[in-house]
């Protein structure tokens, strides 16, 4: 079972919000995941983040693999430098 880090969307229609679940890439992007790390709203200016960074860091370790997308966001937040320093 192959797991990544990726977003699922929620929100109205024109007005996307996104939560950062860790999902088995085999189910759909909106459909089950295992566990959620937190969320990503881009109406926002400028976007607003909140991640658990602990738990994000244990599924990277367990072997994870982020989406583009979230990658970006985890650098941007500061996970990802932890995450290969360690």
């Amino acid at each position: 079972m192959a797991v990544k880090i990726r977003l699922a969307r929620a929100g109205a229609k024109k007005r996307p919000f996104y939560q950062i679940v860790i999902a088995d890439e085999r189910c759909r992007r909106d459909g089950r995941f295992i566990e959620n790390v937190g969320t990503y709203d881009p109406t926002k200016n400028p976007a607003v983040v909140k991640l658990e960074e602990g738990k994000a860091l244990e599924w990277l370790s367990k072997g994870a693999q982020p989406t583009d997308t979230v990658k970006q966001i985890l650098k941007k937040e500061g996970v990802w430098a932890k995450f290969c320093t360690v």
